[in-house]
Parts: structure tokens; C-alpha cells; sequence
């Protein structure tokens, strides 16, 4: 069963209350009866300020600061376009429970126009106030990076209905290319816009709960560059089902005609 890599729910509503404090959720049940998990799985604990630009949204998902007033995310992870006051970001911290976590709320959200659950899986969140002081995360604009091994990072468990993290987790994964990875999932992958990675042996990805946070590895000048944005897949490090991540070249125009639109 494909899944959205985002927490939702009763859930999504519990992080938003304990992430300021205890953060072991346990996942919730699935429609069908399965267990929808949060997280990157196969991963180890990042430094403090080795990714300075990741973000932990209250509804249960990630995202990256594009610019210190807004954060890209994943579509399926927000609400229609309009005024948002909802949303806490925390930024700033590896550890959730750090006394010198920056949170600061939401006052509107942009989903990409015609999403409709099936690709244009991005989203931008303006916050009441800039961020000073951490990098932000800038995003391909040309497929020549869309290749290689890339680094995902999340607030996620270390395996597919493990437990919530309070520490930032990171992990490697190499490219899938779009023939490989729809044989895989028979025809659902839509090529220009996803983009895959994984081992086939399984073992290292994302999950649920990871969903709108980045994917991304080093460009030409060695500076991180967003290629991904973490969308969906079937079950979690499951072998032959690599991640599905929206593709952000795909979209780079887009994105930022809309982040121009929200003040930059």
C-alpha cells in the first residue's frame, strides 16, 4: 500500500502539543489496518548545525528554510492556499526538546496550484516572523545535480513503525532512475515531476513523518543543494521500493515565482 510519508490525524495533533516536550508518539493505525510510520529509517544522529536549514512542522512533517521567512514543504503536509496560523516551525536544533529551539507560527500557506494528491507535491509556509541567523537551503534549478548519492535527514525512527524521534536523523541514498523505479511501482511514478532513491536491497529511506522535509546533496561550488522533497512510497526501506520525492527542478520556477509572491 503507498503511503504519504506524513503523520496525520490524532498524531499530528499530539506533536503539535509535545514537541516542546516528550516526543515518543506511538504511529498511528492505517485505514486498512497496517501501521502508517514515521521517519528516516537506517539512519544516525546529525550534528548540531551540520543542516541548519531543516525544519520540524507541528502537523508531522519536515521541510527546509528557503528563505528566512519561508519554508518549502510537501503539498499533501498542508491545507489550501490562504491565511495559516496553525503551523509551528522549530528550527534551529537537532535535539526537539533543546532549550535553544527557535519556534515560530505560521501566518499563511501556498500549495502548488492544481495539486490534487497525484504529483505538484510542494508547498511554501510563510512565517509570522524571519529567521536570523541559520542558513537556508537553495534548490536546483537545472536537472544536473538530479543524480548520484543523496542525503535525506528527519525527525524519524530508525525503523518502519518505530517510534517518534526527538533527535534529527540522517542517511544516504543513492539515485533510482525513472524506468527502474516505475517497474518497480507499475506505472504510478510520473517521471517529470518524482524523482526516486534507495538501495533495491531496502534498509536506508524515508518514511512517514519525513514527508515535506528535503533531499539533497552537494553541488559544484560543494554547497548543499535541494534536489527532492520527501513525498511518498510503499511501506518504508521495503527492498525494490525505493522513496518517491517530488522533483524540484521540475518545479524550480514555480516555487520561486511563489516564494516572490509571499515576499520572498
Amino acid at each position: 500500500m503507498v503511503r504519504w510519508r506524513t503523520l496525520t490525524g490524532l498524531l499530528a495533533a499530539a506533536l503539535a502539543a509535545v514537541t516542546a516536550a516528550s516526543v515518543t508518539v506511538a504511529a498511528p493505525a492505517a485505514a486498512d489496518g497496517g501501521t502508517m510510520t514515521p521517519y528516516v529509517v537506517g539512519g544516525t544522529r546529525a550534528a548540531q548545525g551540520e543542516f541548519p536549514f531543516m525544519v520540524r512542522l507541528s502537523m508531522g512533517c519536515g521541510g527546509a528554510l528557503y528563505s528566512p521567512r519561508l519554508v518549502l514543504t510537501a503539498a499533501h503536509c498542508v491545507g489550501a492556499t490562504g491565511a495559516n496560523t496553525s503551523i509551528t516551525a522549530t528550527l534551529g536544533v537537532v535535539d526537539l526538546q533543546s532549550s535553544s529551539r527557535i519556534t515560530v507560527r505560521s501566518n499563511y500557506v501556498y500549495r502548488a496550484p492544481g495539486y490534487n494528491g497525484n504529483g505538484k507535491d510542494w508547498a511554501l509556509i510563510r512565517l509570522a516572523t524571519p529567521v536570523t541567523g541559520l542558513s537556508t537551503l537553495k534548490i536546483a534549478n537545472t536537472t544536473a545535480y538530479d543524480n548520484g548519492t543523496f542525503t535525506v535527514a528527519g525527525w524519524g525512527a530508525a525503523r518502519e513503525g518505530g517510534p517518534q524521534q526527538r533527535y534529527l536523523l540522517k542517511a544516504t541514498v543513492p539515485f533510482v532512475d525513472d524506468t527502474t523505479c516505475n517497474s518497480y511501482y507499475r506505472g504510478q511514478i510520473i517521471p517529470a515531476e518524482e524523482i526516486c532513491a534507495g538501495y533495491a536491497s531496502g534498509g536506508v529511506d524515508t518514511c512517514q513523518g519525513d514527508s515535506g522535509g528535503p533531499m539533497f546533496r552537494r553541488d559544484a561550488t560543494n554547497a548543499w543543494i535541494q534536489v527532492g522533497i520527501v513525498s511518498w512510497g510503499n511501506g518504508c526501506a521495503r527492498p525494490n521500493y525505493p522513496g518517491v520525492y517530488t522533483q524540484v527542478s521540475y518545479f524550480a520556477s514555480a516555487i520561486a515565482s511563489a516564494a516572490a509572491s509571499l515576499g520572498g
